[in-house]
């Protein structure tokens, strides 16, 4: 049996990221990204519905966030899901949901331009650009035209 865990988010960063380095030299950063979504509901007013997603970003995404991500920041980020279970303080068992980042793009922000990142690089240095693709010189076939007049097809 086939499965897929695969998120894709675009959102604002709720604040600047929260870099860990661990004992293994393993670098962590967190933060909170905010979806928003606008619909209008049965009275016709207009409705905004926000969710607020933890973002954890390992190794060189971590670096990366570390030093461009900022609050406010417009970003991609595609993961996957992790369920969480913790004891906290006062000894209560808790449990969230947790996107761990496996790529990123910055969206806006003054490094906007500066690429798409990935955590299949533990330098921090995958980079892919985002220029614009080159021009095709391949001709582009002419549009089909459509017969508006009406057929006899039953369907």
């Amino acid at each position: 049996m086939a499965a897929l865990n695969k998120v894709l988010l675009i959102g604002n960063v709720g604040g600047d990221p929260e870099i860990r380095t661990l004992p293994s030299g393993s670098k962590v950063a967190n933060f909170s990204l905010a979806t928003s979504e606008s619909y209008t509901d049965r009275t016709g007013q207009k409705q905004t519905q926000t969710e607020w997603h933890k973002i954890e970003l390992w190794d060189a995404l971590a670096n990366i966030a570390e030093q461009y991500v900022k609050k406010g920041d417009s970003l991609y980020i595609e993961g996957k899901i992790r369920n969480e279970k913790w004891t906290d303080q006062s000894g209560v068992e808790r449990s969230g949901i947790r996107i761990r980042g496996l790529a990123m793009q910055m969206l806006s922000g003054a490094n906007r331009n500066e690429g798409n990142f990935t955590s299949e690089n533990t330098s921090g240095n995958n980079y892919q650009s985002n220029a614009a693709p080159q021009k095709s010189t391949q001709e582009v076939p002419a549009p089909i035209a459509m017969n508006t007049e009406e057929d006899d097809l039953p369907f």
